[in-house]
């Protein structure tokens, strides 16, 4: 584990924080009543928000006044009034029972009026910082700007921790700082997984794509001591093995054509098939159709060396899979997942994931999922609370659990 600066060995006592967050939330549109005109933007998942909450009640208590900095998607350096704070704002409002006031700009003399203005126990929402050209530039003196009035950064922003940006890397560069509890967590958590992790270790890996975790496995691997495979990954895999997998979503070949570079990952595949042996696990059966939505669902038997019909694709991994994977997450006393099983969105092809994800909850073992698709299944299914820990960051704990520095951490760790 890192050497991190942590937020309770900072002396923060009745200073003005920017609290660095990751609240790139998908926001969603309010049905109005009948007749009234408008829209009104809403926070349907406010996982994130509440995962913060920790971190700004230390801060009140400190006597703290609070600036929250987080961008909202990708409105590409200028204003979409569909991407405002605002609403993220009235949730942490709500969570907190305390006033949130979202401001119009995150940088200005407007903004500087208002931090100047706050007292101990104030918290304002500034706006999103992607609506400025200057922030994925990372551009210095917009750092300094996001920085002016403020006399302290704690940092909190795991998700968006990966990015060298004004407000990551930049921010850091300007105050003097430490790392939120919701940050120190995230790290201290899947540190473990990399560094002393209890065993028997058994990693799940799901979902659409392998250039998401190639990284991952190649460093579980190491680590783990099974790696279950499902989701369109297992098609990819069962492909490089020479299976025919007809309609089947697979990523065989990536072509970056910014960087001149391709990937042949049905090689890459066959590399960790190689490297892993016995520890990788593929499924011994999966369902089928020929349409996600409708009509006959089939079971494939691979082991027994059935063919999946022509023009049908794989949905979910099969019930002789499910049981297998259960009885391996049963006996694990670390257990690691990421992405779906199959299709969980379609309820018919939802039954892998489910039944994994109580295996896991079952096993009585450390349990560890991080990704956007798993954290939606966690509130699908009412299973908030009963992981060991769900990341709040898809995509920057693959980065994390691939071995890859984050450039926030050249300013968060004690030198």
């Amino acid at each position: 584990m890192q050497n991190l600066k942590k937020l309770e060995q900072a002396d923060v006592k009745g200073k003005k924080i920017l609290l660095r967050v990751a609240y790139d939330i998908t926001l969603a549109e309010e049905n109005l009543p009948t007749g009234q005109a408008g829209e009104k933007m809403i926070v349907p998942d406010d996982t994130r928000i509440r995962a913060t909450v920790p971190t700004i009640e230390y801060l009140l208590k400190q006597g703290c006044s609070l600036g929250l900095l987080s961008w909202l998607k990708r409105p590409a350096g200028k204003v979409v009034e569909n991407l405002r704070m605002q609403p993220v704002a009235d949730k942490l409002s709500e969570l907190l029972a305390r006033p949130v006031k979202a401001l119009k700009d995150c940088v200005g003399t407007e903004v500087q009026k208002e931090i100047k203005a706050m007292k101990p126990g104030d918290i304002i929402m500034l706006e999103n910082v992607r609506f400025h050209p200057e922030e994925e530039k990372a551009d210095q003196q917009f750092a300094k700007e996001l920085c002016e009035g403020f006399e302290f950064i704690v940092y909190d922003a795991f998700a968006q921790a990966m990015r060298m940006h004004a407000s990551t890397t930049g921010i850091l560069q300007v105050l003097p700082s430490a790392s939120g509890f919701l940050f120190e967590k995230e790290i201290t958590t899947l540190s473990h997984l990399l560094e002393n992790p209890e065993r028997p270790f058994v990693a799940v890996m799901g979902g659409a794509k392998i250039s998401d975790r190639v990284g991952v496995m190649e460093n579980l691997i190491k680590k783990a001591d099974r790696i279950l495979i499902g989701g369109a990954l297992a098609n990819t895999f069962l492909l490089a093995q020479g299976h025919k997998v007809e309609k089947s979503l697979v990523e065989d070949v990536f072509v970056d054509t910014a960087r001149g570079e391709k990937k042949d990952y049905l090689k890459i595949c066959q590399d960790l098939l190689q490297k892993a042996q016995d520890r990788l696990q593929l499924p011994l059966d999966m369902l089928a159709a020929e349409s996600a939505e409708g009509g006959d669902v089939r079971v494939i038997n691979i082991d027994e060396g059935e063919h999946l019909p022509a023009g049908w694709a794989y949905f979910d991994i099969g019930p002789r899979t499910i049981d297998l994977y259960s009885q391996i997450l049963k006996a694990a006393k670390l257990a690691f997942a990421n992405g779906p099983m199959g299709l969980f969105e379609i309820d018919r092809f939802a039954g892998g994931t489910k039944h994994v994800a109580e295996a896991m909850l079952s096993s009585g073992a450390t349990t560890v999922i991080g990704g956007g698709d798993t954290e939606s299944i966690v509130v699908r299914y009412g299973w908030e609370g009963r992981f060991t820990h769900v990341s709040t960051g898809g995509g920057a704990s693959l980065e994390f659990l691939a071995g890859k520095e984050f450039p926030v951490m050249k300013y968060l760790v004690k030198k």
